[in-house]
């Protein structure tokens, strides 16, 4: 009998659990998208994100065509838009790939009752990564909170399979199903600010497998000294195929394994990165309150300074601090924003300029094209040193020195930020500290073109360190 294959953040063919299985029972597969905001609540997909859902579900729809079941794209209520199917195709069976987002977890707990009890064969699996949260414990039986013990505990204890290829052909129903087109999501911007999009990204599944094998070819040798440095292409930027399950942490850990550089540093590094990612879904699944409020309770009581006027020149890439203010408008222009700038620009948010860490998920969480809600609370909590594994209360990034270490030459801010084109290395990431002939032959004016820093470095660290001081007595 038919089976569902209700596909979620899994749009792929290839190392698909939930598709296996479908095609394993022997009779015809429908593919079927549902587009359902209402269930996500604040955490529905971003601006940035559902730009690449877009592509990513016209991508799918073509491959399905072209194995011959087409996607079935539906818009509402997931329970009540798979009942209809149901009813439409006779179909016995449902099958998915897990997410583990709270209130996604949630949703499909009841849908998965409720189908049961209607006589239904539904059962889900995990093709979004390497393990389940829930079983990897550390010797207390307790979730972990640290990542290096973690990672260890996984390496130790995990079998990894080997990723399946895509099927070639599969079996769709003779008949036709209604469905919605892709355009009606209406999940493009009106307002055009997605130009640069396309430049930066190919948001198919060919488009994964292409950035994995340049990363293979050479990034991947040098990452550990090259992922630090913005403006050369030193990471592998799969970050939203994997959000999107355009591939899979499978199909990258084994690609990275048949590498000569696999047992390098640099390789280690790198699958590692891979380990993080699955650390932010085991701190998710385990305290699920973490995307709203701190992993650390003492930190409820932080005495942030929220001020709207900081915020949006953060958000806007003009805080006066060069390599963040560079990160920001990357940010924006290509929807990503390059992992070290991100560490900078979210220090400098909650420290110097003490705004909550949550004000800037929430814009990461709508620019970024790899937004993801575990990576992003992780890296956030990371920052504002309120999660496990967090950076020290006392860590202070300093924007300047930062810039000085990781782009020394000034290139990726002269990149995103062209009123500082003409400054020469020395001054570019200090524009304040310049000589005033300097700055006239850059054509750089203070408060003018360019803005004066939103708080003095001393004056931010010491306001941060103070804070919290404050909070730890």
């Amino acid at each position: 009998m038919p089976t569902l294959v209700w596909f979620r953040q899994d749009l792929r063919l290839a190392d698909n659990p939930a598709l296996q299985a479908a095609i394993a029972a022997g009779d015809s597969v429908i593919p079927v998208y549902i587009h359902d905001i209402k269930s996500e609540g604040e955490w529905s997909p971003g601006g940035a994100t559902q730009w690449w859902l877009h592509h990513a579900l016209i991508d799918l729809a073509e491959q399905l065509n072209k194995a011959g079941s087409p996607l079935i794209i539906r818009q509402g209520e997931s329970l009540k838009e798979l009942e209809k199917l149901i009813n439409e195709t006779g179909a016995t069976s449902v099958v998915w790939n897990r997410r583990y987002e709270p209130l996604i977890v949630k949703r499909d707990t009841e849908i998965k009752t409720q189908l049961r009890n209607s006589g239904l064969k539904v059962e889900s699996y995990n093709g979004s990564l390497l393990h389940e949260p829930q079983k990897i414990k550390n010797l207390s039986g307790n979730p972990f909170q640290v990542f290096t013990p973690f990672w260890k505990n996984c390496l130790a204890n995990l079998q990894f399979g080997t990723p399946t290829k895509a099927p070639k052909k599969i079996q769709g129903l003779s008949q036709s199903v209604s469905s919605v087109s892709i355009d009606s999501l209406k999940l493009l911007p009106k307002i055009k600010w997605d130009q640069q999009f396309s430049k930066e990204w190919n948001p198919t599944r060919a488009g994964a497998e292409s950035r994995l094998a340049e990363f293979k070819k050479a990034p991947v040798k040098d990452y550990d000294e090259a992922r630090d440095i913005p403006n050369i292409d030193g990471t592998s930027r799969l970050s939203p195929y994997l959000h999107f399950g355009q591939i899979s942490p499978l199909e990258i850990y084994t690609a990275i394994k048949e590498t000569p550089f696999a047992e390098t540093k640099s390789g280690q590094r790198y699958i590692a990165e891979i380990g993080w990612r699955e650390f932010g879904y085991h701190l998710l699944h385990h305290f699920n309150h973490t995307p709203e409020k701190a992993l650390r309770k003492e930190y409820d009581d932080f005495p942030w300074q929220s001020d709207p006027k900081l915020l949006r020149a953060w958000q806007k890439g003009k805080t006066g601090f060069p390599i963040v203010d560079a990160g920001m408008r990357q940010l924006w222009l290509t929807g990503w924003q390059h992992n070290r700038v991100r560490m900078i620009a979210a220090s400098v948010l909650v420290k110097h300029l003490l705004q909550p860490w949550q004000d800037g998920a929430k814009w990461f969480w709508d620019t970024l094209v790899d937004a993801d809600l575990a990576s992003n609370t992780l890296g956030w909590q990371w920052a504002g040193g309120c999660g496990a594994d967090a950076a020290p209360y006392f860590r202070v990034f300093n924007p300047v020195l930062q810039g000085e270490k990781f782009d020394p030459e000034g290139d990726y801010v002269r990149k995103y930020v062209p009123e500082l084109a003409k400054m020469p290395a020395e001054w570019i990431h200090k524009p304040w500290e310049a000589p005033a002939d300097v700055l006239a032959k850059a054509g750089v004016v203070l408060g003018k073109n360019y803005p004066a820093p939103a708080i003095g470095l001393t004056e931010g660290r010491d306001r941060a360190l103070a804070a919290f001081k404050k909070l730890r007595s």
